[in-house]
């Protein structure tokens, strides 16, 4: 059956977050709206389930118990009278935790971690270390200290052949042990790495010998639980397998998954298997050891990828994937995550509740694939638990903590925090059809953290927003008994703000062409000077690319950067004014690009600004709109060439050395009258163009005075001689004189 419903949020979510990332969207009424797990776990749940249907509901409370000062509290078990201990790393210690809360150190290790500790069905406690790979026999209520020289060691590699009958080959020493687990005799099995095997203890003889109980070809057995049939349940790090291990140690592959390791596995009371399966089998994660000394010998120690992870405090990349393995039926996938990694699992009557890092979240997860986030811990890594008559304890890495998850006091879920870019206005809130039995309240404040400065919590008044105007919302839901709130809108008005313009820049000598247009003609590069230099490409809207045009000394063009805090649409008018003016001209009106160019012949020359004013009457009523504005600094338009007068050329004769040489002196005077003169040149009989120096050598002046020697030329034939002078603008005026032909 379709879920119109479902279907229906969706839709609208999809429309809003469109809405939201569209300038051309931004004026009017705007809608926050959050009804996607993704939306709610960006808030704060307090005894609140975040389902993956986008609802909120009743859940169960986190307490914090102890902060050990380990890293990691790798190991929880406890005892029938809620005392719980904990197995610990960096330091290595067993802690016992009273229902007082408070910690005593029972066991303490020169190892890096005690991995794994259990209570047996003898009353001693067993704890496994790592990297010796040690198991020690522990007294649970002892007074004193205990540590790895005085407390009696039940399995230790070294002293184990790791063959299953007198006739196989010994096996290599294992190095790490990562579950315990006691079967209905009270024997003791051993999961171990490195390589990986399951070693058997009867620890109701004392000085049992270990004997080898299942021998795999795996790197790791990461994962031990027992099915109702007394099958030893197990599952490897390597190749990801899933092993059915009978009483007599015969193991049978059930499952191999698509990831390297099994983290964890769990049987449910209808006999369903659950593992939980990290990594990627193409590569080995950890590099070989090179050891140093006679030969070549190399080592490779090879850890499992989630352990790898949270040593690191990093994600695995591919992260979790959940299988559910059910007799006669093919291997299900029930619940995948790129975010988190699985470090245990645990079958209950509520659903199957996933422990993971390194967002240290709790997952409950049925049947049908539909799960919710119940849980955030304080801390990067859920990594074990140990049931409690009230409730779950948590051991957590990142820091090593003991939670406690049970029943809530109070079921409060405080919103991720809207920021609506200015201040604004607060209206309705809408809450999906179908919720109930809830609260809404809100607060409002100015600055982004809501502890500072805000106002109090609000409930909605006629069901809307009771809290004063500001930039920034937070909504809080409270649930009362068997209450649900589905998707939440808020509807908010950001109150206009004018809009600024930021920069202007006026070139002259250059006009603005469409991309592509501009042929083989020069170009200008128009750059805003925060901007600094990029590729030229036409876009009159982004502020930090050059805006490309076309070289033209009889245009200019202006270019301008502006913003609006409220994301409105923006129309421009453009404004002139000359030296000595006080009135501004409109040049031109209802712009939308950020750039114009206009013809500099339409204006006579002189000094000039522009004055950009920005208008967000796009985006409102007539009548409620602002603007912003900013004046240019001074240009110059010169579109008038200079004027040479007194054009002449004299006879000359040059006697220095012998023998005399005949020529002409060349003299006029070159006049502009809005720049100074740049340069001038000479051409005799339309030869090449000569550049001359004006007579004080520095063009600095609007009039400059030009006289010139032209040796060599005879007096017998005409000449003409042709000058050319430019002013500051590229402005060129031009004159010609004929020298006529003389006998002497």
């Amino acid at each position: 059956m379709v879920d119109f419903s479902s279907i229906h949020r969706r839709l609208v979510l999809a429309l809003a977050v469109a809405s939201l990332a569209s300038c051309a969207a931004a004026q009017g009424t705007h809608l926050w709206t959050q009804s996607q797990l993704e939306d709610f776990e960006k808030g704060t749940p307090q005894g609140v389930a975040l389902t993956s249907d986008g609802h909120l509901l009743e859940g169960p409370g986190l307490k914090e118990v102890l902060t050990t000062p380990s890293t990691f509290v790798w190991s929880v078990t406890a005892d029938k009278n809620g005392v719980a201990y904990l197995g610990t790393g960096s330091p290595a210690t067993v802690l016992r935790v009273g229902s007082d809360g408070k910690p005593f150190t029972l066991f303490e290790s020169r190892d890096v971690s005690v991995q794994v500790v259990r209570l047996g069905p003898d009353g001693a406690l067993y704890a496994a270390t790592m990297p010796s790979g040690k198991v020690y026999k522990l007294k649970p209520g002892a007074d004193a200290k205990q540590d790895d020289a005085s407390a009696p060691v039940v399995f230790d590699p070294a002293q184990v052949s790791g063959a299953k009958a007198d006739t196989e080959k010994p096996a290599a020493k294992s190095r790490y042990v990562w579950d315990l687990t006691f079967d209905s005799a009270g024997r003791l099995y051993i999961a171990t790495g490195d390589p990986g095997a399951v070693y058997r203890v009867d620890v109701s003889k004392p000085g049992a010998a270990p004997e080898l109980f299942f021998k795999s070809d795996e790197a790791h057995i990461r994962a031990l639980a027992w099915d109702a049939k007394g099958n030893l349940i197990a599952g490897s790090d390597g190749s990801g397998l899933v092993y059915r291990i009978d009483p007599q140690g015969k193991g049978y592959v059930l499952f191999e998954a698509p990831r390297r390791e099994i983290t964890s596995v769990a049987v449910a009371a209808s006999g369903t298997i659950y593992a939980a399966c990290v990594g990627d089998k193409s590569h080995n994660p950890l590099p070989p050891l090179p050891v140093q000394g006679v030969g070549s010998v190399t080592i490779t120690i090879m850890q499992p990828t989630s352990v790898q992870a949270v040593n690191q405090s990093t994600a695995v990349p591919e992260g979790t994937e959940i299988y559910a393995l059910a007799d006669g039926q093919a291997p299900r996938k029930l619940w995948t995550s790129k975010d988190d990694i699985v470090y245990a699992l645990e079958s209950r009557a509520d659903g199957l509740l996933a422990f993971t890092g390194n967002r240290g979240r709790i997952y409950r997860i049925q049947d049908d694939g539909s799960y919710a986030d119940i849980g955030h811990l304080n801390a990067q890594q859920g990594l074990s638990y140990a049931a409690t008559g009230d409730g779950l304890l948590i051991g957590t890495g990142n820091t090593g903590k003991l939670i406690r998850l049970g029943a809530a006091e109070q079921h409060e879920y405080a919103s991720d925090v809207l920021d609506a870019g200015a201040m604004a206005q607060f209206g309705r809130i809408e809450v999906e059809p179908g919720s109930q039995d809830y609260e809404i309240l809100t607060r409002t404040g100015n600055v982004e953290q809501p502890v500072r400065g805000w106002s109090g919590w609000k409930p909605l008044k006629d069901g809307s927003v009771a809290s004063p105007p500001g930039r920034f919302l937070q909504w809080k839901a409270v649930l009362h008994p068997h209450g649900s709130v589905g998707g939440v809108s808020v509807n908010y008005l950001p109150v206009n703000a004018a809009p600024v313009v930021d920069e202007i820049v006026v070139v002259t000598g250059a006009r603005l062409n469409p991309q592509g247009s501009a042929g083989q003609s020069q170009t200008v590069s128009i750059s805003f000077p925060s901007s600094g230099q990029g590729v030229v490409s036409f876009d009159a809207n982004s502020s930090s690319t050059p805006l490309q045009a076309t070289k033209d000394r009889t245009a200019i063009t202006v270019r301008w950067a502006a913003h609006d805090d409220n994301g409105d649409d923006l129309a421009y008018s453009l404004y002139l004014r000359g030296d000595g003016e006080t009135v501004w001209r409109l040049l031109k009106d209802k712009i939308t690009e950020k750039a114009y160019s206009f013809d500099a012949t339409l204006v006579p020359d002189g000094g000039y600004q522009v004055k950009v004013v920005a208008s967000d009457a796009p985006s409102h009523t007539p009548g409620s709109a602002l603007t912003g504005e900013k004046v240019s600094d001074r240009f110059v338009v010169d579109t008038t060439p200079p004027e040479i007068h007194d054009l002449k050329a004299i006879k000359m004769i040059t006697c220095g050395g012998a023998p005399c040489t005949s020529g002409f002196a060349l003299m006029f005077d070159a006049q502009d009258e809005t720049s100074p003169i740049a340069h001038a040149e000479y051409s005799l009989d339309a030869g090449p163009w000569q550049y001359i120096e004006p007579v004080g050598h520095i063009s600095d002046s609007k009039n400059e005075h030009y006289s010139v020697e032209i040796p060599g030329a005879d007096w017998k034939n005409e000449h003409l001689v042709t000058v050319r002078a430019y002013d500051r603008y590229d402005n060129v005026g031009v004159a010609k004189t004929v020298i006529p032909a003389q006998d002497k």
